[in-house]
């Protein structure tokens, strides 16, 4: 038993570094509330992911009544030709030609925000996922993620941020200067850094949306209990003192 104990905590720094270090993740500080967000969220979807991540948990019609979108402003941009307005979203790839072309079947979003952790933490990973693209030659679709190393996807966003190369500055490392990576800055992009920050946190919230999308109701339904039992406690407290006045 020993022995096993000395083999265990012999193997625990190995273990350590196989299971890798946690991504600084960014703040996405979304709100579910903001209608303005959650529908040009949805655009993007439309545009820029469904043709290859579906959302088969998710109907059309469920998000244009939540999301306030007019049926027929519904129909015209968020939703393809073919489809019907109480059908699921969902898209025509192929999960065997995504498997070969990406090296695994793009994975559908709808309960991506969730998968990626509770809370926060789903968002904020996504967010900073979207974020974190660089150009690498030596990658099959000429990008990698500092979030998610050696990706099999295409940066789909690349034309509203702009090419993001790595930077490096010099930086004394164990006595000798070395490049080191300092960030991604991205150049040619549709949008300024500040407007794809605001583009992605968009998207970030529709999914967050369609991750838990009875979560805003929940929630005003909560605090409709929560102001009927105030109401409830006044009534039963001048009940209380109207009946002990009668006893004494």
């Amino acid at each position: 038993m020993k022995k096993f104990l000395i083999a265990i905590l012999a193997l625990l720094p190995t273990l350590t570094l196989a299971a890798g270090k946690e991504p600084h993740l960014l703040s996405a500080n979304i709100d579910l509330r903001d209608q303005e967000a959650l529908v040009k969220g949805a655009q993007l979807y439309v545009n820029y992911c469904m043709g290859c991540h579906s959302m088969k948990y998710q109907r059309y019609e469920r998000t244009f009544n939540d999301l306030g979108i007019p049926l027929d402003l519904g129909l015209k941009h968020l939703m393809p030709e073919d489809k019907k307005v109480g059908q699921l979203m969902t898209n025509a790839m192929d999960v065997e030609d995504g498997a070969r072309w990406f090296g695994a079947a793009p994975p559908d979003l709808t309960l991506m925000s969730r998968l990626k952790g509770a809370g926060h933490k789903g968002p904020d990973y996504i967010y900073t996922y979207l974020k974190s693209f660089y150009v690498d030659e030596s990658r099959p679709f000429g990008v990698n993620n500092t979030v998610f190393p050696e990706v099999g996807m295409p940066h789909a966003l690349i034309e509203l941020q702009g090419v993001p190369r790595m930077t490096t500055e010099q930086r004394m490392v164990d006595g000798e200067m070395k490049d080191v990576e300092v960030g991604i800055k991205a150049t040619g992009g549709k949008l300024s850094a500040a407007e794809y920050d605001e583009a992605v946190r968009n998207l970030v919230t529709f999914m967050a949306y369609v991750g838990e999308p009875s979560k805003l109701e929940g929630e005003a339904i909560g605090k409709k209990v929560l102001w009927f039992l105030l109401v409830l406690l006044v009534l039963v407290f001048l009940l209380k003192k109207e009946y002990w006045r009668d006893v004494h």
